[in-house]
């Protein structure tokens, strides 16, 4: 079976600026062996030439643009598809306004069709200004659902969900949140990786460490999914989803041999259908995929209790 691989970042290749062990190797045999692949992330900062430069600091060479798809290129595609045209205001860095300007999205400080909102930090003048825009009939879209992000073990920053939700708050209206878990992230990264395999694949498989975002948005998206324990979740945590992942790994190391012999490995199955053991997590929800569902905008909360 000619298989291609969608694989998240953080907590599947690095964690902070440190390769996982065993990354370096994994990415090589990809490459080796010309396995289709495509890196999968929620942060809509950086640019596809910002994380080539990135992994080529941290040891992994022979990357390229084509190789990486952000939240902020899903952000583009899925704007230039249901509204060409369009004009947005952006609250993002670098990666977000890179994309819109790649696919002549417009920015407008004054009436936009869209108030857009990515990873970054934010004035409260820039703040101030979208709950302006929204109040005058702006959407509000979000490049991701991630409330906050780990950027080390005891430390985390707040993400596009955190920003998105403060404008809920403020404006009354809905975010429609882009990025994984949402199906047209899979559906368009899916497409870019057949398209630069130049060839039929028989099977897509999404690897990342967040149940919330890579596992959930795959099956949901009716693709098989590989847990790492390299980063967000414990296989004591497992037990808490409906969903599970197809199979669970130590890390991408588990492959390698796989991939250079053909021979699957004999860890296959997920073990955390046979745990009953608790989980410690942070309290509060990471990610703003649980009000999909919410289609009307919710009554503005009150300015004084």
């Amino acid at each position: 079976m000619k298989t291609g691989y969608l694989i998240d970042m953080d907590g599947v290749i690095y964690r902070e600026n440190h390769l996982i062990p065993g990354a370096v190797e994994f990415v090589e045999t990809l490459l080796q062996t010309g396995t289709p692949f495509l890196f999968v992330t929620n942060n809509s900062a950086p640019t596809p030439e910002d994380l080539t430069v990135r992994l080529r600091h941290l040891g992994i060479r022979s990357l390229g643009p084509r190789h990486f798809y952000t939240s902020a290129l899903n952000t583009a595609d899925f704007l230039s598809e249901v509204h060409p045209g369009c004009t947005v205001l952006v609250i993002g860095e670098g990666g977000l306004l890179a994309a819109l300007h790649e696919r002549r999205i417009a920015n407008d400080v004054i009436q936009p069709d869209y108030v857009v909102v990515g990873e970054g930090a934010v004035a409260m003048e820039k703040l101030a200004k979208a709950h302006e825009c929204l109040e005058r009939g702006a959407r509000l879209l979000a490049t991701n659902p991630d409330n906050w992000c780990p950027v080390g073990p005891d430390k985390t920053r707040p993400g596009a969900g955190a920003t998105a939700a403060f404008l809920e708050a403020s404006s009354g209206r809905r975010a429609y949140y882009l990025g994984k878990p949402n199906g047209y992230m899979f559906h368009r990264a899916r497409q870019k990786l057949v398209e630069q395999a130049r060839a039929q694949l028989d099977q897509v498989v999404m690897i990342g460490d967040t149940m919330e975002t890579d596992i959930r948005g795959a099956v949901e998206s009716g693709i098989p999914s590989y847990l790492v324990l390299t980063g967000s979740t414990t296989l004591e945590a497992l037990r808490d989803y409906v969903y599970q992942p197809t199979r669970v790994l130590r890390s991408v190391a588990d492959l390698t041999e796989e991939l250079r012999t053909g021979v699957p490995s004999d860890r296959l199955d997920s073990p955390a259908f046979g745990q009953r053991a608790g989980s410690a997590s942070r309290h509060g929800h990471r990610h703003q995929t649980d009000i999909f569902s919410l289609e009307k905008p919710r009554p503005r909360p009150a300015m004084t209790k």
